[in-house]
Order: structure tokens, then C-alpha cells, then sequence
């Protein structure tokens, strides 16, 4: 009886480090997942946009290329789409003045991509900062006033992206839907993609040469979402509903 008694006395203190040292490794755990969590969900901090409330928001990006944005703009013509947000790279739009006017004629907003194009969480907070204030030179001499929409090049960002963008008067947009339209998987894929959105959504497409096969999904794309919502720029967006915001990495 006594040896029975000693054997589970070792067991339950056997037991009691295995609960203690469980307890403390989940409590480090926890401790470093909300440390995380806190740097995502400062509250006040500075956020990126990603959907509205009403109307439906198609962007474009272009970073390179001088085939297919005219054909997109174009096409966006064509099927009566008098409201999208195209978001240029100052190297880009150096480069094309021309294309970058057709784009202003058509009452279509200008966003920012930046200048060169670079993957912003790869660099530190002053080189993200003269990369943005080159492309707003580029702008400025195109006649093209008050840029206030930036989207990273590339689509990755972090707190530190989002913190420059803010001390310049910059709203980050992201998006809700994206068309993988870069992959060119098809017109009819690129549209079911697109057919995902609602009202309030921000659709991700390209005009840059590596897109070959939007222009051909827009009157798709325009017929499958135009009961869905209105066609807005982003800032109107912005301005006129609730917008739903977060920090991605």
C-alpha cells in the first residue's frame, strides 16, 4: 500500500511540471501572439483602406508598359465607365505624358505608386519617404494636383509604410478583390474573380503590358457588376461612407 501511495505521489508531481511548464510556455506564446496583435490593432494608428460602404471602386495599377493601358482606358470608354482610380508609378508616368493625360481627360482619378516601383517593406521609412515625394514631383509637373491615394508597389506594406504615407497627408488603399488579372488566366476567370464584389468593394486590376487580357474582361466585368453598385473613384469612397481599414503585412 505505501509503494502504491509513493509511485502516484511521483506521478502527480510528475504531473504538476508537466502543467506548470505547459502553463508558462503557453503564457509565452500568448504573450508574443499579442504582442503582434497590438502592433496590427493600435487604435488611432494609421490604417489602410480596403473597402467602403457604397459603390464599387475599380483600380488599376500600371508600373510599366506602353501597349495595353490605352486599349484599357479605351475599353473603360467604350462600355460608359465614367469613374475608376488608376494608380501610377512616376517612373511610369514620366515616361508617358500622353497616356497620363488621356487618363486625366477622361475624369478618371490618379493615385500614387510610388516612383520606382520597390518593394517598400524592404526599405527603411526615408528612402519609402523620397521614393512617394519623387513620384509627387512627377505629378506636380504633369499638372496633375492633389494626389492623395497611394497604394505600395507590389501590395505589401507595413506599419512603417503606413506611417510615412500619413506624415505625408497619403491614404494607403488596398483592396477587397483582386482580379489576378496579371497571371492572364483567361477573360472568363478574370471576370468570375470579379464577380465577387459587392457594393463596397475595391477591385485590383492592371494596365500595365503584364495584364494582356483585361481589356478583352471589361465589358464582362462591367456587365456582371453593374447592378451591384455604382461605379466610384476611391476618394469618393472615402468621402461619402464608412470605410473599412486595417494594417497587412
Amino acid at each position: 500500500m505505501n509503494f502504491f501511495m509513493i509511485l502516484n505521489g511521483r506521478k502527480v508531481k510528475q504531473l504538476m511540471f508537466i502543467l506548470v511548464v505547459s502553463f508558462f510556455t503557453a503564457l509565452f506564446l500568448y504573450s508574443q501572439s499579442a504582442a503582434n496583435v497590438s502592433v496590427f490593432s493600435t487604435k488611432g494608428g494609421p490604417k489602410a483602406v480596403y473597402k467602403g460602404e457604397k459603390g464599387i471602386a475599380l483600380t488599376f495599377d500600371i508600373g510599366w508598359g506602353d501597349e495595353k493601358a490605352a486599349g484599357i482606358i479605351k475599353a473603360l470608354e467604350k462600355e460608359g465607365v465614367k469613374s475608376a482610380t488608376f494608380f501610377l508609378s512616376g517612373s511610369w508616368a514620366e515616361r508617358h505624358p500622353d497616356i497620363v493625360d488621356k487618363i486625366v481627360k477622361q475624369g478618371y482619378e490618379i493615385g500614387s505608386l510610388g516612383y520606382a516601383y520597390e518593394d517598400y517593406t524592404e526599405l527603411e521609412s526615408s528612402k519609402i519617404r523620397s521614393d512617394i515625394l519623387k513620384a509627387q514631383e512627377v505629378f506636380k509637373k504633369l499638372n496633375i494636383k492633389n494626389v492623395k491615394l497611394l497604394r505600395s508597389p507590389t501590395g505589401h506594406f507595413d506599419e512603417k509604410t503606413l506611417k510615412v504615407a500619413e506624415s505625408l497627408g497619403l491614404t494607403v488603399v488596398h483592396w477587397s478583390v483582386n482580379s489576378n488579372d496579371w497571371k492572364n488566366p483567361g477573360v472568363n476567370k478574370i471576370v468570375q474573380y470579379t464577380a465577387k464584389a459587392k457594393n463596397g468593394d475595391i477591385i485590383l486590376l492592371h494596365a500595365s503590358d503584364s495584364a494582356r487580357q483585361t481589356a478583352k474582361a471589361i465589358p464582362s466585368i462591367v456587365e456582371e457588376l453593374a447592378n451591384k453598385g455604382n461605379f466610384i473613384k476611391v476618394s469618393d469612397m472615402i468621402a461619402n461612407g464608412k470605410v473599412k481599414t486595417t494594417l497587412i503585412q
